[in-house]
């Protein structure tokens, strides 16, 4: 296998953000008179978008309810809330490795462009990556789109593409896009909902993954992006 591009999820594969999302979560429901959605069931929706998480968590809800309560979680993430987000073990000197080497990088997320900016300033990866996408942009995970619309703006085809991530949305994405993936096993889902979706691989750190790439890529990009 040959890659040129490798789209990384963020929370939970690149970023240890659960604390703070189910917290979040948790806050939002309350502040709204709501029952809160328990620690498994907030933890289960992340690398959702917004909408489609708050549909997952209560489906009786209408739009302008969702509407309420993903405002209030916006206020809880970007304001209100101090529980620390950071990096995974191995994330940064991963990153730079792939970078090194010549591959492209991406996100493809379930959080808003506003949350993801706020996160990469914060962590100073904002300059690695060639593009990313959103879930308030275009169709939310596992929609195939995230990556079909990466893939076309860096011209790249799905055969040399890699995604990276910790969820089984992740992987669906892939294969609903005709991508690879290759699995995290530290974040939200358990391997064995990760390899039910048949990744190339399940890493138990980030600091695997440029062993893993070596061996089984085995040689490094065509060329260089400049």
């Amino acid at each position: 296998m040959r890659f040129e591009l490798i789209v990384f999820d963020w929370d939970g594969t690149l970023m240890d953000s659960e604390a703070r999302i189910v917290t979040c979560l948790q806050s939002a429901f309350r502040d709204l008179g709501l029952p809160p959605p328990s620690a498994e069931a907030a933890r289960d929706i992340i690398g959702l978008g917004l909408d489609e998480s708050m549909q997952q968590l209560m489906p009786s809800a209408d739009a302008a309810l969702r509407a309420e309560l993903i405002t209030t979680y916006r206020r809880h993430f970007l304001v209100t809330n101090q529980t620390p987000s950071v990096l995974f073990p191995g994330t940064l000197e991963a990153l730079n490795w792939v970078t090194e080497r010549g591959y492209r990088l991406a996100v493809a997320t379930g959080k808003s462009r506003v949350g993801l900016n706020k996160s990469m300033a914060e962590t100073g990866l904002d300059g690695l990556f060639h593009a990313t996408r959103c879930a308030d942009e275009t169709f939310s995970k596992p929609h195939p789109q995230m990556l079909l619309e990466l893939m076309d703006e860096l011209g790249v085809r799905p055969a040399e593409t890699l995604m990276v991530g910790d969820t089984e949305y992740d992987m669906q994405m892939a294969s609903n896009a005709g991508v690879p993936s290759l699995a995290v096993c530290y974040g939200v889902h358990s391997a064995d909902r990760l390899l039910a979706h048949a990744p190339l691989a399940c890493l138990d750190s980030l600091h695997a993954l440029p062993g893993w790439l070596e061996q089984t890529a085995g040689r490094r990009p065509s060329a260089v992006p400049s």
